[in-house]
């Protein structure tokens, strides 16, 4: 029988040194079966909640060229983490004749895929509610929930803290003089460039960069850190199953789930300065 290794981690919690654990249970269960291990297959730091990953959609080329007998894995959830995924994985492998093995529970059955993608699932469902969660209380202690805005810096070891990066506070400040005059975001844009100014990211100005999208609070004009108030929820995002990319969902107003926090007195003297 001629055997694949399938590895994947993902999450904060995991290192690259989760792959290698995975590769060695692995491969002690390969040798206990009396199997012939040919390759492995590793997709690191990529979520399981998507297959679109490298290692993972070459795993299934082999599959159909019968470059294989086996394909094991860690755990199912290694594997994928919807249930949708599995299952086809589990059709898929057992058309060609591939069998699936898990080290955990030994060959992966309907019943398996059944009852262990549903809790792969139900895990994912549960970890986009406590962060979600987190993200909630960050923001009612006038903290950011999310990554930094142009113009802070973030504080290292404190969660969602910022303070205020003075050279990028300048230029902001000069955006809105600018736009203020009469200006337009693309004449800023080009004027910021023309003088080497360094955007967003170290990356160069654009006029969309500047006048961002209103209803998703983008942009520099529309970002409401700069009058000291966070808002929370505006725009969530979900993934397109067909592409297993994230696409924005924008939060109506009235919808109940968009979220407005105005800050405190002394939040808005630390937040409010730009």
């Amino acid at each position: 029988m001629r055997a694949v290794i399938y590895a994947r981690y993902s999450s904060d919690n995991q290192s690259e040194a989760s792959i290698e654990d995975q590769l060695e249970v692995c491969r002690r269960y390969i040798e206990r079966q009396g199997w012939t291990l040919i390759r492995t297959c590793e997709d690191r730091a990529l979520s399981g909640a998507s297959d679109k990953r490298p290692a993972y959609q070459q795993l299934l080329a082999e599959a159909e060229r019968h470059k294989f007998d086996v394909v094991v894995s860690e755990a199912l959830d290694r594997l994928g983490r919807r249930l949708s995924d599995v299952a086809r994985l589990h059709d898929h492998l057992e058309f060609r004749g591939v069998k699936l093995h898990a080290v955990n529970i030994g060959q992966v059955t309907t019943l398996h895929v059944g009852l262990l993608g549903t809790m792969a699932q139900l895990y994912l469902s549960d970890l986009k509610e406590k962060t979600r969660r987190g993200q909630l209380g960050r923001v009612l202690a006038g903290k950011i929930p999310g990554g930094k805005a142009y113009g802070y810096t973030l504080v290292e070891g404190q969660r969602g803290e910022r303070q205020v990066n003075d050279a990028e506070a300048t230029v902001v400040q000069r955006i809105f003089r600018d736009f203020a005059a009469g200006k337009s975001p693309r004449a800023i844009a080009k004027a910021l460039n023309a003088e080497g100014v360094p955007g967003p990211e170290r990356r160069q100005w654009r006029d969309t960069t500047i006048r961002g999208q209103v209803d998703r609070g983008t942009g520099i004009l529309n970002n409401s850190l700069y009058v000291g108030r966070l808002e929370w929820n505006r725009c969530s995002y979900i993934k397109d199953p067909k592409t297993g990319k994230r696409v924005p969902d924008r939060m109506p107003k009235r919808s109940g789930k968009w979220f407005r926090c105005q800050s405190s007195a002394s939040s808005m003297m630390t937040y409010g300065t730009l």
